[in-house]
């Protein structure tokens, strides 16, 4: 008779919820929860397409630049290391 039930604790957190939280506030934030995951899911859309268009040239012409200078680089202090 002293403790509670788990059916005791479920039917006040029910009624926390609902008294602080609002009915509304659960359905709402589902609502964001499926307008972000659509969002995310149309940006990743967009991005196979950019990339199947060959978008982006300039940003990979970049990134291979410097891959090459890096390498330049180690292969310079290779060489003098071995010297």
């Amino acid at each position: 008779m002293g403790t509670f039930s788990i059916w005791h604790w479920l039917v006040v957190l029910v009624v926390v919820l609902v008294l602080f939280g609002g009915g509304g506030k659960i359905s709402r934030l589902m609502g964001d929860f499926g307008k972000g995951l659509k969002s995310f899911k149309k940006g990743m859309k967009e991005d196979e397409v950019e990339d199947a268009s060959g978008g982006g040239d300039e940003e990979k012409k970049a990134l291979k630049s410097e891959q090459v200078d890096t390498a330049s680089a180690e292969t310079k202090k290779e060489e003098a290391a071995k010297d």
